[in-house]
């Protein structure tokens, strides 16, 4: 399977601000990677430089096997792009903007206007379809920015965080639309800063930190990394914590017991369910009461926050926002 997208050693500044400090990655045909970081990590950069929107200061990109620098114009032909905010003509009516979009890639004018039609069906916005943009709600106009980035059925797509401003129907009827298309053998990069978007759709993560790749894989493995299952059992009788301590330890796999909130142990275990069952039988055997016991897996979050040491809504800065960026052109530029 062929790498669609690859960048090697990307870097970008913005006076005093490092954006990009190197970043490796590769998408295989067919797959999503999904870029995900907080606010400043460098992904709408690495989005813009993709997609030709910026220069690189250093590296190499390719994308459908052309040269972003050398071979923009071709680079352009063959994706799609939804920014983080919805690049759309305020004064058109819905089914002018993407017939507009669907002109701008030499489709013809009956196929632009069928293309149109299907994707305001698609996208739930036939009703809305003669309204002027401007009279959209923010959802709309995010769900016909995202339709234009699917006019000319593009090979290749960049998503710059594609469910901000959704409702949760909205982005699982997304997350439905990404699996069919990657199904029919689209390429996808998005961004993201939920961690359940990727967990849901990508075939690989990236996690992406001060303008740089720190750790990569499935969510699976990357899970790993953080340590595998615990079971947490919580006693009813704090007098009874040292003994129930003294019980699970033998249990414990790859490190020691931890205790949470003074009153619960948390033991990383390796068999599951089955290591819950257990623990819950030697402490009835010895008749320790217990106020609450689950097995816990490591969630994305937990990835994130081991990695980085902060959680992945992070409010940093966004080095990203700059003139020039994706959220800045509209999706429709084409040579």
């Amino acid at each position: 399977m062929s790498d669609v997208i690859q960048a090697e050693g990307l870097t970008k500044r913005f006076g005093k601000v490092q954006a990009l400090a190197g970043l490796d990655l590769s998408v295989p045909e067919g797959t999503v990677l999904a870029l995900l970081g907080p606010n400043g990590a460098g992904k709408t950069t690495a989005v813009s430089i993709l997609t030709t929107l910026l220069p690189p200061d250093g590296g190499r990109a390719v994308v459908a096997g052309h040269d972003v620098v050398r071979e923009p114009d071709e680079v352009r032909r063959r994706i799609g792009l939804s920014g983080q905010y919805a690049a759309v003509d305020e004064v058109l009516t819905g089914q002018e903007n993407l017939e507009m979009i669907g002109r701008l890639y030499h489709v013809g004018k009956k196929e632009a206007r069928r293309r149109a039609n299907e994707l305001l069906e698609r996208f739930a916005l036939t009703d809305a379809a003669k309204r002027p943009v401007k009279t959209y709600s923010g959802g709309m106009r995010r769900r016909l920015d995202l339709a234009g980035a699917l006019v000319a059925s593009p090979p290749v797509l960049f998503l710059d965080e594609p469910t901000t401003g959704l409702d949760p129907r909205s982005r699982v009827d997304l997350w439905a639309l990404i699996r069919e298309l990657v199904a029919g053998g689209s390429t996808l990069l998005l961004t993201t800063q939920y961690l359940e978007e990727a967990d849901q759709l990508a075939n690989e993560i990236l996690v992406v930190d001060h303008g740089r790749a720190i750790a990569g894989g499935t969510a699976d493995e990357l899970k790993v990394q953080v340590g595998g299952e615990r079971v947490e059992v919580t006693v009813a009788d704090l007098s009874q914590l040292d003994l129930a301590k003294s019980l699970l330890a033998p249990m414990a796999a790859g490190g020691g017991l931890e205790i949470i909130d003074e009153d619960t142990i948390a033991v990383p275990v390796s068999e599951g369910a089955a290591s819950l069952i257990q623990a819950l039988r030697t402490l009835d055997e010895q008749g320790i009461a217990l106020a609450d016991a689950a097995l816990r897996r490591p969630t994305l979050d937990d990835v994130f926050l081991t990695l980085t040491g902060h959680r992945a809504d992070s409010d940093a800065v966004s080095a990203a926002a700059t003139p020039g960026g994706p959220s800045d052109v509209p999706v429709e530029v084409r040579p």
